[in-house]
C-alpha cells in the first residue's frame, strides 16, 4: 500500500509530507506565476515508501555517520547496527519509521515520534521526536525537535537531508561558511580549518560540475545560504538556526540533484568527541532535556 501523503500548500508553495515515511518530504515545489516547478528533487510515488529516494529526510538522533556503528557515551560503548556498504551507523534511525500525524491543516502539519514504540529502534537510549512543517508566504518552515525519554543522559545531533532539482546549468550557490572539515571515506577525522578555495562560497558562485561531498563550517553570524537557477528563474534562500552549524554539500557525478544539508553535528562527530576534537557540534541531553532548530526554504522570482 502506498504510504499516505499529506499536501500542504499556499500561492507559494506545494508541498508533500509523508508521515509513515520519516515524515520525509515527497515534494516541493513552487509556483512561478503560471505553473508548479520542482525545486526540490521529487519522489516516485512508487517510492513514497522509502525515505532516501524522497526529496528529503529527518536524521536523528545523529546527523551522517557513525564509524563502525560504535557509539560512546558516559564511558561506555554500544555497538550499532551498520549499513554494509561502508559499515557505518547512517543517518539515524527515524527515517522510515512511522510518525504520527498530531495536527494538520491545509498550511501545517506537525508529526510525533517516540522510540519506544520500536523494540527494535537502532539506538540505546529512549527519545522522542517532533517535526512541524509550516507554509507562511514563500517561506516554507521545518521545525524539529528532539527530547531526551531517558533515565540517562546521551550524546545526540539531528539534521536534514534536502534534496534539490540540478539544471543542465547548474545552480549558483552560496554557502556563507568559513572553514570545512577534511573528510576520508565520507568521515572526519580531524579539527575543521580554513575552507579551500575550492569550496569557498562566501559569495555566490556557479557551482560547475565538480563532484562534491563536503561539510563545510565556521557560519558566518546572520548568513544566509541560497540556491539560485538561472534556467528557472528561482532563489531559495536557506536559514537555518545556529544549532545547525554545519552545511554538507553533496553533489554526486552525472546526477540530476544536489543536496544541501544543515546538521547540527558533522560525520562521525561522535568520534571527535571522544579523541578530544572541539567543533563537531554533538551535544549532551540531560534525560527529560530538550533541543530544536527551526529550517526554512524562502522563495523569490528571480526578475
Amino acid at each position: 500500500m502506498t504510504p499516505r501523503v499529506i499536501t500542504l500548500e499556499n500561492a507559494s508553495w506545494k508541498v508533500g509530507i509523508l508521515p509513515e515515511t520519516g515524515a520525509s518530504v515527497a515534494f516541493g515545489q513552487v509556483w512561478n506565476g503560471s505553473a508548479w516547478i520542482d525545486v526540490m528533487r521529487p519522489t516516485d510515488p512508487a517510492d513514497y515508501g522509502s525515505a532516501s529516494k524522497c526529496a528529503s529526510f529527518i536524521m536523528l538522533p545523529w546527523c551522517n555517520r557513525i564509524r563502525s556503528g560504535i557509539l560512546r557515551a558516559a564511558g561506555k560503548q554500544y555497538q550499532l547496527r551498520t549499513s554494509s556498504d561502508d559499515n557505518t551507523a547512517r543517518h539515524g534511525d527515524v527515517r522510515n519509521r512511522l510518525f504520527k500525524v498530531v495536527k494538520e491543516s491545509t498550511h501545517a502539519v506537525t508529526c510525533a515520534f517516540d522510540s519506544r514504540d520500536f523494540p527494535d529502534i537502532n539506538w540505546p537510549f529512549a527519545f522522542t521526536a517532533q517535526v512541524r512543517y509550516l507554509l507562511d508566504g514563500p517561506r516554507f518552515i521545518w521545525d524539529l525537535q528532539l527530547r531526551n525519554a531517558d533515565k540517562r543522559p546521551f550524546p545526540a545531533g539531528f539534521g536534514h537531508h534536502p534534496y534539490f532539482v540540478k539544471t543542465s546549468t547548474p545552480p549558483t550557490l552560496q554557502i556563507p561558511c568559513t572553514q570545512q572539515f577534511d573528510l576520508l571515506n565520507s568521515l572526519a577525522h580531524s579539527a575543521p580549518h580554513s575552507v579551500d578555495p575550492a569550496l569557498n562560497f562566501v559569495r555566490p558562485r556557479p557551482m560547475g560540475d565538480r563532484v562534491y561531498d563536503d561539510v563545510l563550517t565556521g557560519r558566518v553570524p546572520g548568513g544566509q545560504a541560497r540556491i539560485s537557477w538561472d534556467e528557472l528563474d528561482v532563489i531559495l534562500t536557506l536559514d537555518a538556526d545556529p544549532v545547525f552549524a554545519h552545511w554538507l554539500l553533496y553533489a554526486p557525478e552525472d546526477q540530476p540533484f544536489i543536496a544541501l544539508e544543515p546538521m547540527t553535528n558533522v560525520n562521525d562527530g561522535f568520534n571527535l568527541v571522544d579523541a578530544g576534537v572541539e567543533g563537531s557540534g554533538v551535544f549532551i541531553l540531560a534525560p527529560g532535556e530538550m533541543r530544536s532548530g527551526i529550517f526554512s526554504m524562502t522563495v523569490m522570482l528571480a526578475d
